[in-house]
């Protein structure tokens, strides 16, 4: 990753394009959908930018924007809930739409069944195969904290699947 003292536009440019496809996966993670994280994503840029002054260490660029994404996320999702399409209120279900691969669809029906600190933990810690380190600086605790949570979230998961839930 670069280091720079003071950003200036064609900087914050070359870090964001080094890593724009990490936070693509990420956004994708929360939405499940490729115009929705790409909206996540402009919105993220554009707030990145806006307050890149708020920026206190340059080196930590790549977490102060996952950070950003993951919030934006939140806000995202959480309008989202609000409003459903004419489009969504009239779709009528056809064969072609339950013609997903399985374990993907397992995988997001777990995510979707956790609390939205849960699921950050996992996407982050095995989607984008973050370190416990790099995890805590995003989420702002302490490491040995993100590291009980995630041992504790794996461990509720396989009981749960365990016990068929």
């Amino acid at each position: 990753m670069f280091c720079f003292k003071h950003f200036t536009k064609e900087q914050f440019a070359s870090c964001w394009e080094v890593s724009r496809e990490k936070y693509y996966r990420l956004a994708y993670c929360y939405t499940k959908n490729e115009h929705d994280a790409l909206e996540i994503l402009s919105e993220a840029t554009y707030k990145g930018y806006c307050h890149l002054h708020q920026l206190k260490q340059p080196e930590h660029f790549d977490t102060w924007m996952s950070r950003i994404i993951i919030f934006e996320a939140y806000h995202f999702l959480k309008w989202k809930k609000r409003w459903v399409s004419y489009e969504q209120y009239m779709e009528i279900p056809n064969e072609n739409m339950f013609c997903e691969v399985e374990e993907n669809v397992d995988i997001y029906r777990c995510l979707d069944k956790l609390s939205a600190e849960e699921r950050t933990l996992l996407i982050l810690k095995y989607f984008e195969e973050r370190s416990f380190k790099e995890i805590s600086e995003i989420l702002c605790m302490p490491e040995n904290t993100v590291k009980t949570k995630t041992y504790r979230l794996l461990r509720k998961i396989r009981e749960e699947e365990a016990y068929g839930n």
